[in-house]
């Protein structure tokens, strides 16, 4: 549309000459500006693929195979084509972790859940999966549609499936049309919707609008599914565990359950962001990543945790603390988190994620004054040492002291000495200017 009408200002400057250059710049200047507020510069998914159970030569087992990609990849160089075929394979792999052992059936209540897949270079993939069972009579396997994508969107991505599952009831030929047009369309801004146009024979042609949260960073999570299974105290305790870098296991049923409770813990740590092993649902042939001695965060299904506790010190959160994940995290902030907490009602994400945040606002928030730099145009250090040691009460200091340890904490502070100094953007830095602004006008009070 943007397109559309910079060309007709072009050609009615040129045939009646009624616009001004300067006018013609400005519209220019206009719908580049809306054409940012409306786009984010991103394109919702890499490609689309069909994951269906196909019958092992031996005839009693289920392998999964990709029976669909859109789009083709075609034209690859050799190594390209290598690394794709890795990536299909793994993708296989997490659409249908149980393995090989499925029985057909007649009813299925389809099913919604993502993974990621870790690059080697520590970028990350999303893969969104809607499971159903594929059309047609008597008993049959389901079969898998997953998306691979660069976008964190859980929510967006489950209303697309919506629209998948209800063009796969009428015909497999009616979601390729649908999903081009979604191919086409860029993804939009925060805060922002997109409309797909599609055609459903005897519907005529509908318009699905797409809208992205506002809140970007949280666009990925619904809290809610955590707090339904764990209670605030437990959260906490898991809070302590993943902010110092532990290893946790999440065992559900549903891999629906598995991966949206894992990815609301990961975004508890925000604006810091977990770096070591992420499997939101481990499939059963690589259930030995359990024995790993690094820090994890996985997803099982409750049918493998007999090979879990067989493998590993694994202690049920329900029944034990595994250490001082209780006493770790200071008194007072503890306190403060649950008494956000317990003032939830419609507003779960926004009340649970500000929570969380303002914890790292008080322990944290402070390290942008202990960021030197020494010449201008050049990075930062920061001082580790006197950043602890500014830390009251001591409670605190002693939590911040391991905090600081972490490879989340690391990273974070290596992006802030590669920037030039400066006020920061985002909703930490907005955070952080509030509190400090608080504890000024509260200083002054009592003097």
């Amino acid at each position: 549309v943007v397109a559309q009408h910079v060309h007709a200002a072009k050609s009615g400057v040129t045939t009646t000459n009624e616009l001004a250059q300067n006018d013609l710049e400005e519209l220019r200047s206009e719908n580049t500006t809306r054409q940012h507020r409306y786009a984010s510069g991103q394109y919702f998914f890499e490609y689309l693929v069909v994951v269906s159970l196909k019958k092992a030569k031996d005839g009693n087992t289920y392998e999964p195979q990709i029976t669909y990609q859109f789009p083709k990849r075609d034209g690859m160089a050799r190594s390209q084509k290598e690394e794709e075929e890795k990536t299909l394979k793994a993708i296989t792999l997490f659409c249908f972790p149980e393995g090989i052992n499925w029985a057909p059936l007649t009813e299925y209540h389809s099913e919604t859940f993502s993974f990621v897949l870790t690059e080697i270079d520590g970028s990350r993939r999303n893969g969104y999966c809607r499971r159903l069972l594929p059309g047609g009579r008597g008993a049959r396997p389901p079969e898998a549609y997953c998306i691979i994508s660069t976008l964190a969107c859980f929510g967006l991505f489950s209303k697309i499936f919506d629209e998948v599952e209800k063009r796969r009831q009428i015909s497999m030929a009616m979601i390729y049309p649908f999903m081009q047009k979604l191919r086409e369309a860029q993804f939009p801004a925060p805060g922002n919707t997109v409309e797909i146009k599609s055609f459903i024979p005897e519907s005529g042609t509908e318009i699905i609008s797409l809208t992205r949260p506002l809140d970007s960073w949280l666009e990925h999570v619904n809290f809610a599914t955590l707090f339904g299974c764990l209670t605030d105290q437990q959260v906490l305790l898991v809070f302590a565990a993943a902010v110092l870098e532990r290893r946790i296991i999440f065992i559900a049923d549903e891999l629906g359950t598995l991966s949206q409770v894992i990815h609301a813990v990961a975004a508890l740590l925000y604006p810091f962001t977990w770096q070591h092993t992420f499997i939101s649902i481990v499939p059963e042939i690589l259930i030995d990543v359990v024995m790993a001695p690094t820090p994890y965060l996985l997803g099982v299904q409750k049918r493998l945790l007999d090979q879990v506790t067989d493998q590993t010190d694994v202690r049920l959160l329900s029944q034990l603390q595994i250490g001082d994940e209780g006493t770790i995290l200071p008194p007072k902030l503890q306190a403060e988190i649950l008494v956000a907490l317990s003032t939830r009602q419609n507003e779960l994400n926004r009340v649970v994620s500000e929570a969380f945040l303002q914890f790292f606002v008080k322990t944290v928030g402070h390290y942008a004054s202990y960021v030197k730099y020494a010449r201008a145009g050049e990075g930062g250090v920061f001082d580790k040492r006197s950043f602890y040691k500014a830390i009251e009460p001591k409670v605190t200091r002693h939590f911040v002291k391991k905090f600081i340890q972490t490879q989340m904490f690391d990273l974070f502070i290596q992006e802030v000495e590669q920037q030039q100094p400066g006020p920061q953007q985002g909703i930490f830095h907005k955070k952080i200017l509030e509190y400090q602004e608080k504890k000024k006008k509260e200083k002054t009070k009592k003097h």
